[in-house]
């Protein structure tokens, strides 16, 4: 590899991936990951071995809008042509929107400086075929995204969220900094976006299944904030599905992509 280090190139993907048939982003042993997927797709073609860092591992089920993930591969074929190759080659449950060449000293997860997950509730009580594997249909108790917005808000800033944190995590702290969040409804969906720095093991989810619990008025804001502040973890008993969580989008101070690969690739459901 030294040798032909001329021809060693950093190659850039934003990835799409439908999660539900998948264990996660984290290659593991007997199980379909997207990570391992595209690994044996790219070795497949250039007969070697390849590694792929990507910005941030998503658990089972999860799905990605744009996933960002880079790999080092020697030889002739130009960065810009990867995702025609790849696309030929990959299931029809992943898609490369783009590739792209980048520098040997930017990386997928360190150069990068937010991720942002949206989760999507859908709260009609007739089920629908066409958007149940990318929701959580809920419907049992009239959900207020107003309550919901109001106990996202404290959260913005640094912050140890603990309570929000899967049993498991090899990281070695819980602090956050948390720079937007959202809830609003459209119709029979109400979606939550939470932009932040980094995201702890499970939080998303664990963030969604309390704030169910605000937005039916069976936790007051007050007892929302207390639990994250002082990091009740007994008392986040649940998680929201994977099915409603996505990665939306995953920021860097320079990115070699245009708006329309990465920015917005989740659509919204509208129905009517």
């Amino acid at each position: 590899m030294a040798n032909n280090q001329t021809l060693v190139q950093r190659v850039a993907l934003v990835i799409q991936y439908q999660g539900t048939h998948f264990h996660g982003w984290q290659r593991q042993p007997n199980q379909r990951t997207v990570q391992e997927e595209i690994e044996k797709t790219i070795a497949s073609f250039i007969n070697e071995p390849v590694t792929l860092h990507g910005a941030g591992r998503t658990d089972a089920g999860v799905h990605a809008a744009a996933q960002v993930a880079h790999f080092d591969v020697s030889g002739p074929i130009p960065a810009h042509k990867w995702a025609t190759i790849l696309n030929s080659r990959l299931a029809n449950d992943i898609l490369i929107r783009g590739s792209a060449r980048i520098d040997y000293a930017w990386h997928s997860r360190f150069t990068a400086i937010w991720r942002r997950y949206r989760y999507t509730i859908y709260t009609d009580k007739q089920p629908n075929l066409f958007v149940m594997p990318f929701v959580w249909h809920y419907y049992q108790a009239s959900l207020d995204p107003q309550l919901i917005q109001a106990a996202l808000n404290p959260l913005i800033g640094h912050h140890h969220l603990a309570a929000f944190q899967r049993a498991g995590s090899c990281r070695p702290h819980s602090w956050v900094d948390v720079q937007e969040v959202m809830c609003e409804r459209k119709g029979p969906f109400i979606y939550i976006e939470v932009q932040a720095s980094g995201f702890l093991y499970g939080m998303m989810r664990l963030l969604v299944g309390l704030l169910i619990q605000v937005g039916t008025e069976e936790l007051s804001l007050e007892s929302f904030t207390d639990i994250w502040v002082n990091q009740r973890r007994d008392i986040v008993k649940h998680s929201a599905p994977a099915s409603g969580l996505c990665l939306l989008r995953v920021g860097y101070p320079e990115f070699p992509f245009p708006q329309e690969v990465w920015y917005d690739n989740m659509p919204r459901f509208i129905l009517g």
